[in-house]
């Protein structure tokens, strides 16, 4: 299993986790998805290593910025 952190902003409530949770679990290869808006914080786990770019776009078409962490 791979797991990989991302930072997102913009995240106020359980909702906001909810949007975030759901677009992200419809990214290729990911296995599950756990997101908290008080820290902020976005953790992916996949079997592979899951595109960078499509989790952000994800988050984006939520309606919130990501970044992976470092």
């Amino acid at each position: 299993m791979t797991t990989t952190e991302f930072q997102v902003t913009g995240m106020t409530c359980g909702h906001c986790e909810l949007s975030i949770r759901e677009e992200v679990q419809e990214v290729s290869g990911v296995e599950s998805v756990e997101v908290s808006h008080r820290t902020g914080k976005l953790v992916v786990t996949s079997d592979q290593p899951v595109d960078d770019a499509a989790v952000i776009a994800a988050v984006q078409e939520a309606g919130y910025q990501g970044v992976r962490s470092q």
